[in-house]
């Protein structure tokens, strides 16, 4: 779980090689200190800026911008270095002159593997021009975050003063003159004025369109362009390092020295604001290497029309790494899918108004009533009707085209994590060396678009368990046909799933689900670092546990009966336990030799079946508990079941992720509150591809 961090509040952390994020509401510069015992600087060279932004164990960015990345070993650290302050500041290249007018920074402190540890916001600052926003310190032999938050209404100058550096003036000044050379790499100089279209060569409606931004400088990255000034794709529009290739080619076209062509205004752009939009290069692009899968998909699309949008390509988002851009991009897509779903049903709902107001309003005069007038009134009205729909209808079609485009690119580029059953990507599958940042656990989509299918990605290390539906009774309650859901259903391979669904067959497809998602975690997850264990008090559950049995994940079959499960939970609970104690008191290294440090997924199939007062407490202990320490739990049940037991297990159920066996909408979003399908993420019928990854999985295992 993520701390939120109060001003003065600090929190211990696990892992010496971290990452901190800045988000703030304008372009800020950061930057950090190297200080002693009492927080007190060295020199000059204890200060990491844009004009030195290495120093031993740290690594900060070079350019001022409104988010920043800033990494930092604390291993790597000299011994004389006791705190690590995060700096941030305006200077007189960013826009603002104090923190007052802007939105209030926010720094979180995540692992390398984008896991977020401790957070804090920078609230009430006012005539602040620069601020102490966080610091890592030691104590006793361990590292903890501490929420600072003190503001210097002096700057950079007054700040680095309070640290007893004695020339703060001087690396105050230097600092402001490598970010103003930041900002002039980065930024293009501005065009001359502009002629008219028709006194432009060249010009016409493809130049027309393309809107002119100046882009915000990019800050520094593993990735960052090594070009010149103002050329390359280091400069994209996103900010980001890892633009697709040819983003920024534009602002270099042409000879050196000379300005960016000055384009004409352009319509509002409504698109997702982390979502990048590229523009058709201006001179061909770099081709990227074949053996990408994204590139692949990219080249295969074939080039961007000149007068239409730009053809869509994989990893089109923000993001430090293809993975993190294919989450955002995909995140991306929902929301828009959302966002055009949600303005075609609010156009059409204003048709069915105005068309009830216009004969309302006809059928109101006695003297329209009688002849032909009132048919007249009443079909104009129906006509201004039918084309109010068929233009909302038309601009959903649009956005839908451009969607299933970007679709049709984005999912063929998925890793393994992300990727549907049916993805080649699993034929050649082997387990990765770092763990994934989500997981796909199903698709969703709207019943205006049926053949649209967006992943839905949850973030890993799951904070919450999942529940499993395994009861009837939710799926009978409809007593109309709902074709959003009996579509696909009959698209589903893995069951026959027309009509009502039949009891025994949805706990098959419930332990069916259960093992795919199971499967699709230890085969995204390093061999050796993600373990299963079951609970299957009645025993039913064999044939669908078969893969995880047979391909050696898991090591036997469950035991049945109360012992079973008692076994399990007190196993699972002390391993809580001691994670819990090692973690309070920096003592990993005494952890017993016999706990599995691997992180845990624990089935119960057929929940509450064989479960008595004290295994419900432990099990509401680990859904609590667990997830913070690597435990986390997956039920199978049907809720109607556990009535026995009243409201004891109501926390339980709110605090699980409800998921169907079959294609039911159940999954509202809190945005524009849409009702989407959820369908499960099974194996096409008659595939082995679950078993042939399982025993990839145990034999990287053997391997290791």
């Amino acid at each position: 779980m993520t701390a939120e961090l109060v001003r003065g509040q600090n929190h211990p952390l696990d892992r010496t090689r971290v990452e901190i994020r800045v988000t703030a509401g304008s372009p800020v510069m950061a930057g950090v200190t190297l200080g002693d015992e009492q927080g007190r600087l060295a020199g000059a060279e204890a200060v990491a800026h844009p004009g030195a932004p290495r120093r031993t164990g740290v690594e900060v960015p070079r350019q001022a911008a409104a988010e920043h990345r800033i990494a930092v070993d604390l291993d790597a650290l000299p011994a004389a270095v006791h705190r690590v302050s995060v700096l941030l500041a305006l200077t007189g290249g960013t826009g603002l002159t104090t923190f007052g007018p802007a939105a209030a920074p926010a720094v979180t402190v995540t692992g390398l593997d984008g896991t977020a540890l401790a957070r804090y916001t920078v609230t009430g600052l006012g005539a602040e021009s620069a601020v102490v926003a966080v610091e890592l310190y030691r104590r006793q032999g361990g590292w903890k975050v501490r929420a600072v938050g003190q503001g210097y209404a002096g700057g950079l100058t007054a700040m680095l003063g309070d640290q007893g550096l004695p020339q703060a003036a001087e690396l105050a000044a230097e600092i402001e003159e490598a970010v103003g050379r930041g900002q002039a790499r980065a930024v293009p100089a501005p065009g001359p004025v502009a002629a008219s279209r028709s006194e432009r060569p060249g010009a016409g409606p493809a130049a027309a369109a393309r809107p002119s931004s100046a882009h915000p400088p990019a800050p520094d990255g593993p990735a960052a362009s090594a070009t010149g000034p103002g050329t390359g794709p280091g400069t994209g529009p996103e900010n980001v390092p890892g633009t697709v290739p040819g983003a920024g080619a534009q602002a270099g076209a042409g000879t050196p020295g000379a300005a960016p062509a000055p384009v004409g205004g352009g319509p509002v752009d409504y698109r997702h604001p982390k979502r990048r939009s590229t523009p058709a290069p201006a001179g061909p692009a770099p081709a990227a290497p074949a053996s990408s899968p994204a590139a692949a998909s990219s080249s295969a699309a074939g080039p961007a029309s000149p007068d239409g949008p730009p053809l869509p390509a994989a990893g089109d988002a923000a993001g430090w790494s293809m993975e993190e851009r294919l989450y955002n991009q995909v995140w991306g897509m929902f929301e828009d899918l959302a966002r055009s779903v949600a303005a075609y049903r609010s156009a059409s709902g204003f048709a069915e108004s105005r068309l009830e107001q216009e004969l309302d309003q006809a059928l109101s005069d006695p003297r329209n009533r009688l002849g032909t007038a009132a048919d007249e009134a009443r079909a104009a009205a129906r006509d201004k009707h039918a084309a109010l729909v068929t233009q909302a209808r038309a601009a959903l079609d649009r956005d839908l085209a451009q969607l299933a485009a970007e679709s049709a690119v984005v999912e063929p580029a998925l890793p393994p994590a992300f990727a549907r059953w049916d993805n080649p990507v699993w034929q050649g599958h082997h387990p990765p060396s770092t763990r994934p940042m989500a997981l796909r656990l199903g698709d969703l989509h709207l019943p205006e678009v049926l053949d649209l299918r967006i992943p839905m990605l949850v973030r890993l290390p799951l904070e919450r368990g999942l529940w499993i539906d395994s009861g009837p009774g939710s799926y009978a309650a409809g007593t109309g046909p709902d074709p959003g859901r009996d579509i696909p259903r009959r698209e589903l391979g893995s069951a026959l799933t027309d009509g009502p669904p039949d009891e025994a067959e949805l706990r098959r497809l419930a332990m069916e689900t259960a093992v795919a998602i199971a499967a699709r975690l230890l085969a995204g997850h390093p061999a050796g670092d993600f373990s299963v264990q079951v609970i299957d008090p009645g025993g039913t559950a064999a044939p669908a546990l078969a893969p995880l049995v047979e391909s050696g994940v898991l090591p036997a079959a469950p035991v049945p009966g109360v012992q079973g499960v008692t076994a399990v939970l007190e196993a699972l609970t002390r391993r809580v336990d001691l994670f819990q104690m090692a973690m309070r008191h920096r003592a990993a290294d005494s952890l017993p030799p016999d706990l599995d440090p691997a992180d845990q997924l624990l089935i119960v199939h057929d929940f509450p079946h064989g479960f008595d007062d004290r295994a419900l407490t432990r099990l509401r202990y680990l859904a609590d508990e667990g997830p913070a320490v690597g435990v986390h739990l997956m039920l199978v049940a049907d809720r109607a079941q556990a009535r026995e037991h009243g409201p004891v297990l109501d926390p339980l159920w709110r605090s699980l992720l409800r998921i169907t066996p079959v294609p039911d909408a159940h999954l509202a979003d809190p945005w524009v509150g849409h009702a989407w399908t959820y369908e499960p993420p099974l194996a096409p019928k008659g595939s082995q591809v679950v078993r042939q990854v399982l025993s990839r999985v145990a034999a990287a295992r053997r391997g290791s």
